[in-house]
């Protein structure tokens, strides 16, 4: 994590992961009740990084539609 921290920045980090971070903070609050803090964690953390992926995906798909690339990352001819 420090290494990360160090080589990124807080600043991107923030930008890049609060949103699905809070996202699946309130998705754990609400459904996971396994009894157990390391399951539930567990599940966090997986749940974390689904909604981070997809978020990812998402805006990288906006971003390039709006750029004009493919998903092969080729230019589009207009």
């Amino acid at each position: 994590m420090y290494t990360m921290l160090k080589n990124t920045g807080s600043k991107a980090i923030l930008r890049s992961e609060l949103p699905s971070f809070c996202f699946s903070m309130l998705i754990a609050e609400a459904f996971y009740e396994f009894g157990s803090f390391i399951l539930e964690c567990g599940a966090f953390l997986v749940t974390w990084f689904a909604i981070s992926c997809c978020l990812h995906y998402i805006v990288t798909a906006a971003r390039s539609k709006k750029d004009g690339i493919t998903e092969t990352g080729t230019f589009k001819l207009k």
